[in-house]
């Protein structure tokens, strides 16, 4: 087995003043094999399975993982993080915080986007104020509400303006949202959006970045296929083309990952690491997780705008058991949204416990002594299918009969932003592993729906306790803030945490220097085919 050792949660804080240090020189990521392994040979066709389309070829129009992997490759942000989850430069050669609400960015000269146009301030300036635009609604803007202007200071200089002090703003910056488009790709967005047509229709059709690699085709249902940046300005891909193949069914992927019709399997189910781990050509690639997995409630639909009954069924629920029976022990049971190590966790958030008869009790206080039959959303992916299954069981306990309705994933997201559902199955990564990500975009008023707060509560504490923390100055502070805001989410439920799962993917023994974020996505530019 690869397990990635390297040390992943860092506090944001610390990344912050680490990138003012890091970003004033010149800085390359490190290609050389960091499992000791031989090194692989430059050339070839690399193959990933992944479950399913992307939601969006364009970085401003989705936030889910498939999508953030291969817009990750296309485009290029202002920083990035590294294997050890440390902000690194990217598109922009330095970004320094020269006052409290002010970020300097110095961009890269010379930089050239797919389709022949000049990476420079003004191009800059346009993707950051095209991803804040209300009028294009993308549904990653949460990301940047706290930014107030982008200024154009000379020709590769900006500045970022923010209404408070942000200290995870370059974090914010590395995520795909925070991704640099090509100007054309821009104004035909915005002429799209002006005949009232989908504002990410281009970039989906024809998406063209700095990155490096470069979009060749898309068949939907099938697959999306990319080729290597040749002029890129930094170092170059290592494979000529990749291939992600949409698999849907998980063994599948694994049945065509020992075949060797595929290279990398994402993601394998924890139930077939000893099958993978076993095998003469494969082998598994295991990091630690940000991503909370969930049972939401709907908090608009009755029963569960009562919230005895969303306390009910989260006590119904043996994290312990769904940990070892789902995961086969491969991660953790969750009792906070925030993963350990995050900025913003605390050990002393206040938990429900198990406790069956406890539920019963909550239950028959809501008028409900006798049960009542509900509807559990999900979608097709074989782990979230035996945690339903497993679910149902459990809550069948306290009278709660679940029928499962399961959707293939885009249909299941577009129902989950929607409201379309009374209960769902779910997970939520702190991508920029700071518990702002992994809260205020959760859980506040003001993303109700696709940005991220599928629950859909509404709670004028919480969103002050979350308001209040992104603008806080000092970290202790913003950690208390936090645990009051985690300790206010025990007493309303919107979720029942369930565990954070281990990131496992599958790959043939000969693919070299592949590695995963604790988001989930990978970083694809060092991996070689040792052929």
């Amino acid at each position: 087995m690869k397990q990635d050792s390297s040390k992943f949660f860092v506090m944001m804080l610390l990344l912050a003043i680490t990138l003012m240090a890091a970003c004033s020189s010149d800085s390359t990521t490190d290609s050389t094999n960091e499992n000791g392994n031989k090194e692989g040979q430059a050339g070839g066709d690399l193959q990933i399975g992944v479950v399913s389309d992307p939601v969006s070829l364009d970085p401003h129009g989705a936030n889910e993982t498939v999508a953030n992997t291969i817009n990750a490759t296309i485009y290029d942000r202002l920083v990035y993080m590294n294997q050890d989850s440390m902000i690194q430069p990217g598109l922009a050669e330095s970004l320094e915080q020269i006052e409290d609400t002010v970020w300097e960015a110095k961009i890269r000269e010379g930089v050239t986007f797919h389709d022949g146009e000049i990476l420079n301030a003004e191009v800059v300036k346009l993707s950051l104020d095209r991803v804040r635009d209300p009028e294009v609604a993308a549904p990653v803007a949460f990301l940047f509400g706290m930014v107030t202007d982008v200024r154009v200071v000379d020709e590769y200089t900006v500045h970022i303006e923010t209404e408070f002090p942000f200290a995870p703003l370059p974090a914010h910056l590395a995520h795909t949202a925070g991704s640099i488009l090509s100007p054309k790709l821009i104004e035909q967005s915005y002429e799209d959006l002006a005949n009232g047509e989908n504002p990410f229709a281009a970039a989906n059709e024809n998406p063209a970045g700095t990155g490096y690699f470069k979009f060749e085709s898309q068949q939907p249902g099938n697959s999306v296929t990319l080729s290597k940046n040749e002029e890129y300005w930094d170092e170059a891909a290592k494979v000529d083309t990749v291939t992600f193949k949409v698999i849907p069914e998980s063994l599948t992927r694994i049945a065509e990952l020992e075949t060797g019709d595929i290279d990398i399997n994402f993601t394998v189910d924890p139930s077939d690491v000893t099958r993978l781990n076993s095998g003469a050509e494969t082998e598994i690639v295991q990091v630690n997780s940000t991503r909370m997995v969930y049972l939401g409630f709907n908090t608009e639909k009755e029963p569960f705008d009562d919230v005895n009954v969303r306390r009910a069924l989260h006590m119904a629920v043996d994290k312990d058991a769904l940990v070892q029976g789902i995961l086969d022990g491969v991660g953790i049971p969750a009792n906070t949204p925030i993963a350990p190590g995050v900025f913003g966790y605390s050990e002393g958030i206040d938990a429900i416990e198990y406790d069956v008869e406890q539920a019963k009790e909550l239950l028959a206080e809501a008028g409900f002594e006798n049960g009542f039959d509900v509807t559990l959303l999900t979608d097709d992916n074989r782990e979230r299918q035996d945690l339903a299954v497993a679910l149902q069981a459990q809550l069948a306990e306290i009278g709660v009969n679940v029928t499962i309705d399961t959707y293939e994933f885009g249909t299941y997201i577009e129902r989950a932003g929607a409201g379309q559902m009374e209960i769902f199955l779910g997970s939520w990564g702190t991508v920029t592993l700071d518990a702002d990500y992994g809260l205020y975009a959760v859980f506040h008023s003001a993303n109700i729906g696709p940005p991220g707060n599928r629950s859909r509560i509404v709670n004028p504490e919480l969103d002050e306790l979350l308001d209040a923390a992104r603008k806080e100055g000092d970290a202790e502070t913003r950690i208390d803030l936090y645990a009051q805001a985690q300790n206010k989410l025990y007493e309303e439920s919107p979720y029942a945490y369930l565990y954070f799962p281990d990131n496992i993917s599958g790959i043939r023994s000969d693919v070299e220097g592949f590695w995963q974020y604790p988001s989930g996505y990978f970083y694809l530019r060092d991996v070689q085919l040792n052929r």
